[in-house]
């Protein structure tokens, strides 16, 4: 992965102010959401909503693996059905906590906002990811979210997409992360802007995939005991060295803060 500034020794861009034409930001940092912004998986905390806050054994007995989108999709027609609308959903999204710290690291991001370029990648839903950032306060902090598609139709029915098609094996029928994030990359390097490292944070077995491709100047951000940081250590097990990015666990994101800080004060 090409990346732009190594080795030009750039001063540091702490301030930026006066600055003719600002430079193009040095570091991508890419998010999940479900259980890493946020404390929760909002696709179960959306039931809250529902009926008795509970699904009839019916409904999830439909799900299969690898195939959670359109699973949603049932359990998002049922509650459609039981007169669930926009504004319990909106309720349910918004009061959704952020995970252990995130605060912290967002404000960290908003006052060096023009180091890093963020966005996020999440198999959630563009609806409940928006609600959930606007409450918080921090959607302005993203150039880019990635996640299905969703809204609602003509009878207030909360509806459910996928985002896209793939040829993973180990991702979700609906999402590849990686196949987003390559893109991603490729997309903005037309645009001349290439990035000297890329930070990724998650928990998942769909951020494992991406962060497989990133380099030995790059770092995942696993959250500690989750899908993601077990399949690292697994790797790292079974084919050391094949895992090229530092990997940092965390359980509070302000030990991802922490970090982020001291790479700046290195660069400085």
């Amino acid at each position: 992965m090409k990346r732009c500034c190594e080795g030009v020794g750039l001063p540091c861009l702490f301030k930026g102010v006066g600055m003719a034409s600002p430079r193009p930001p040095k570091y991508l940092l890419i998010f999940d959401f479900d259980e890493t912004i946020i404390n929760e998986n909002s696709d179960d905390s959306i039931v809250r909503a529902a009926p008795g806050q509970a699904l009839p054994e019916h409904i999830r007995q439909t799900f299969r693996e690898g195939f959670y989108n359109e699973y949603m999709q049932r359990v998002l027609a049922y509650m459609g059905d039981q007169g669930v609308k926009m504004g319990d959903f909106k309720t349910v999204y918004e009061n959704i906590p952020l995970s252990p710290g995130m605060p912290d690291l967002f404000q960290f991001l908003s006052k060096n906002h023009e180091l890093f370029e963020i966005i996020l990648i999440s198999d959630a839903n563009m609806f409940g990811i928006e609600c959930n950032l606007r409450a918080a306060g921090f959607y302005s902090l993203f150039r880019k979210i990635f996640s299905n598609p969703s809204g609602f139709d003509k009878r207030g029915y909360f509806t459910l997409g996928p985002y896209h098609s793939h040829k993973c094996l180990d991702c979700p029928a609906n999402m590849c992360k990686r196949k987003i994030l390559t893109e991603y990359l490729a997309e903005r390097a037309q645009e001349e802007v290439e990035f000297e490292r890329v930070f990724y944070v998650g928990d998942g077995a769909n951020d494992f995939c991406p962060s497989v491709t990133l380099t030995s100047a790059d770092v995942a951000f696993p959250r500690k005991g989750y899908p993601m940081h077990r399949m690292t250590q697994e790797m790292e097990k079974k084919q050391p060295g094949a895992f090229q990015a530092t990997v940092v666990p965390w359980e509070s994101a302000t030990e991802v803060a922490r970090y982020l800080q001291e790479v700046l004060k290195k660069k400085c």
